[in-house]
């Protein structure tokens, strides 16, 4: 026995990859069970490594958030010299990309989540989670205020403060309702898990409701009345999945109901989707068109009451009153009551969001970072900085350059000023050379001409869209600073020629645009993706590739697996009707 022990034992410490997956088959239960990425005696490890006050050198990481941004910077992490303290209300991380399947059924809530322990572990780094909501930011003393989302005994939630090195502060945002009356009360958000249940749950009630002998036809009609107020990608994915749900499986269940249901979109501007290129605009309006979901542009929400909504149309100034059963609003975000608490202590009161600087730490702050929807990157423009940018090329000190004597700058002017590379591209030029040698015959130019050459550049500026793929980036690229921080410490200073005090030895975070999707129902999707050229897809091969790229890009194999099988579920049996 004792042979056979040491020789187990031998075979999981040199072969580590065994005690991540076992499979066990059993034959009398008709099923298999998966078990991965089980660590006991790291866990057991670090519970002694706590116990014997290894942590005292480390340096204290807080990470206030769970998701898309703070989990691809827990993902990231692989230097262990830091204590990562995790602090969220929501103790797991879920794939939003896929919250409009969730309200139908397409996809369960639980094949979208996975826990945030699960992924804290996943490096074997030192890292707790508390369940809390951080309710104040201290900066001055380095400390951030939490409430507990559990009631203790004597009724209260417990308060505790947590004390940091670094702060991370990616903690989303939340739904912008722009103070329309009635939103709050009256609608149904689409931000989070719990809002895709209770979507889904409403909807079953309103077919169940409408059922009732005792209802009026014309109330069925408003019962069954479901509008939509948003035109952006989540709203577009909502109204096409819940089309298809009613058309592909509530019709079979209730017959007599289906020609009453009726499903309006609303939108404030002339089109949906306008952040897509114009082909899959107009294909988006015409196919919703055809499949009798009514487009309202141009319509602005002007009050919601428990059962009429009211619009006022931009282009004649008339106001509508809309009877409906259920509305989704889905019309942008806003930054949380702590996170404008915090702006107005550093004096960013003015703002909408919170604004850092190129490395992704707050302005006005040292040892703070900001990622995700919470906040903005205050990029800075080319014309602040023309003086120095010269002077650098004009080594010499003459007052006067050739274009060719820009070359050696060009790098580090297109890696500070991402806008000067934007706009080579509208002007369809090669490279920044060729700007300069476009804007002047006789290719000599002093600071004057360099700025006129220069003075359309910054319009090119643009804030980059709250996606889940900017915070994946951010969150990245955060982690892999924090990987060479020691390095950063020792050698603070910016990247290139254009180095500055205070400043890291990275270079500033650039985000990569992969590419977006819109399901349009049907099983049909539109896809953009900026190759060397901008390529656009429509139809059914985009919707397999929607399928697979989705699949990949879930946060585990446990939520990959059980979302591919939510897919092969309802295409075998059709999505589940139930009021669970």
């Amino acid at each position: 026995m004792s042979t056979f022990y040491k020789r187990a034992t031998s075979v999981f410490t040199k072969h580590p990859v065994v005690t991540k997956l076992l499979v066990v088959a059993t034959v009398s239960s008709g099923g298999v069970v998966v078990y991965s990425g089980a660590r006991p005696f790291n866990g057991a490890y670090a519970d002694a490594g706590h116990a014997a006050g290894k942590r005292v050198n480390k340096k204290k990481v807080v990470v206030l958030g769970t998701g898309w941004a703070s989990t691809s910077f827990l993902k990231n992490l692989k230097d262990p010299s830091y204590e990562v303290q995790i602090v969220s209300p929501r103790n797991y991380f879920a794939f939003t990309p896929l919250l409009p399947s969730v309200t139908v059924g397409t996809v369960e809530a639980r094949s979208i989540v996975e826990p945030v322990r699960s992924i804290a572990n996943s490096n074997g780094l030192d890292v707790e989670y508390r369940e809390a909501e951080c309710f104040k930011i201290d900066a001055e003393n380095k400390k951030v205020l939490c409430r507990s989302t559990q009631d203790s005994k004597v009724g209260k939630k417990e308060e505790f403060e947590v004390d940091y090195d670094y702060l991370v502060v990616a903690m989303g945002a939340q739904v912008n309702t722009f103070n329309i009356p009635g939103v709050v009360e009256n609608t149904h958000f689409l931000k989070e898990v719990e809002d895709a249940q209770r979507i889904r749950r409403s909807v079953i009630d309103c077919f169940e409701r409408a059922s009732l002998p005792s209802v009026s036809d014309k109330e069925r009609e408003r019962i069954l009345h479901f509008v939509v107020v948003g035109g952006g990608p989540t709203g577009v994915e909502f109204a096409a999945e819940l089309h298809d749900f009613v058309h592909e499986d509530l019709a079979k269940l209730y017959p007599t109901l289906k020609q009453y249901v009726k499903i309006t979109l609303l939108e404030a501007t002339d089109h949906i989707l306008t952040m897509f290129d114009k082909r899959i605009t107009e294909f988006a309006e015409d196919k919703f068109k055809r499949d009798g979901i009514e487009l309202k542009t141009g319509s602005v929400v002007m009050k919601v009451t428990d059962k009429d909504i009211s619009t006022k149309e931009r282009s004649t100034g008339e106001i509508q009153s809309i009877p409906y059963g259920m509305v989704v609003w889905s019309t942008g975000i806003g930054s949380r009551p702590v996170v404008l608490d915090f702006m107005k202590q550093i004096g960013q009161g003015n703002r909408r969001v919170l604004a850092t600087d190129e490395w992704l730490r707050v302005q006005g702050t040292q040892s703070i970072y900001a990622l995700g929807d919470c906040a903005t990157i205050n990029q800075r423009k080319v014309m602040d900085d023309i003086d120095k940018i010269f002077k650098k090329a004009d080594k010499k000190g003459q007052g006067s350059l050739k274009v060719d004597d820009f070359k050696e700058v060009v790098n580090d002017i297109i890696e500070r000023y991402p806008q000067v590379e934007l706009y080579l591209k509208k002007k369809q030029l090669n490279n920044f050379v060729q700007l300069l040698k476009n804007s002047q015959a006789d290719e000599e130019l002093d600071i004057e001409k360099f700025k006129s050459a220069l003075s359309e550049v910054d319009s090119q500026m643009k804030m980059l869209p709250a996606t889940a793929q900017v915070a994946a980036q951010e969150g990245k690229y955060l982690a892999t600073c924090f990987n060479r921080m020691e390095e950063c410490e020792r050698n603070p200073e910016g990247p290139g020629r254009f180095r500055e005090e205070g400043r890291h030895r990275f270079k500033p975070f650039r985000y990569k645009h992969l590419g977006q999707f819109a399901p349009l129902g049907g099983e049909q999707t539109a896809a953009q993706f900026q190759l060397p050229w901008d390529w656009v897809s429509i139809g059914h091969g985009s919707q397999w590739l929607w399928y697979s790229v989705y699949a990949s890009k879930q946060v585990s194999w446990r939520t990959r697996f059980l979302v591919v099988s939510d897919w092969g579920r309802r295409f075998i049996f059709g999505r589940d009707s139930s009021r669970i």
